[in-house]
């Protein structure tokens, strides 16, 4: 049985999936974790459907799906959830502004008792208004929910795999994953990422 499947949802990145998938796989092998990874390719019009497929070829932990019209990130993440052999689900970004090597750290938060952790870019890369917006999010997700972790949409995050089995997602409710585990009395921890 696998240890991990990294589910990554994507739009047009062409170039940065070859260095994600031997990035994702060098963390897995350095630190003995047998892994799959499940690409879904949401509605592409670059080449990235075809980098995918040979990708896929050279490796066989890649397992390559496409939809042929843009759904949403929320759509991808769910075929990807449901394709997940793992029994502990990564979901990470495309576009390599996640680093693999939180993976380790972050099964090492789950392994703690937790159903969910969900990373916190502390230190945000983004423009200013972008940085207001997540934080004006953030702040009603804990005020409403009583949640509290402090980055709600970081794309990158950990899962038992019976979260994921539990989780339908549609039409942007993936912005909302770690308050939908919430609500179903999953327990749910954060640690800080890069």
């Amino acid at each position: 049985m696998l240890d991990l499947t990294v589910v990554v949802p994507l739009f047009n990145e062409e170039e940065s999936l070859p260095e994600l998938c031997a990035w994702v796989d060098r963390v897995c092998q350095s630190e003995g974790i047998a892994y799959e990874m499940v690409l879904v390719d949401d509605g592409s019009t670059d080449g990235s459907w075809d980098v995918l497929k040979g990708l896929s070829k050279d490796n066989k932990a890649i397992t390559a799906v496409q939809f042929r019209r843009n759904q949403g990130k929320s759509e991808a993440l769910h075929v990807g959830f449901a394709r997940a052999k793992g029994s502990v689900v990564i979901t990470m970004d495309a576009d390599l502004q996640d680093n693999p090597k939180e993976i380790y750290p972050l099964i090492d938060e789950l392994n703690k008792g937790y159903d969910v952790v969900s990373g916190w870019k502390k230190s945000r890369k983004d423009p200013f208004e972008k940085k207001v917006a997540s934080k004006i999010f953030n702040f009603f997700v804990r005020i409403f929910s009583g949640l509290i972790i402090h980055d709600s949409n970081c794309g990158i995050k950990v899962f038992k795999r019976e979260v994921t089995q539990m989780l339908t997602l549609y039409g942007g409710r993936h912005r909302y994953i770690p308050l939908l585990a919430h609500q179903k009395k999953f327990s749910i921890s954060e640690i800080v990422v890069d």
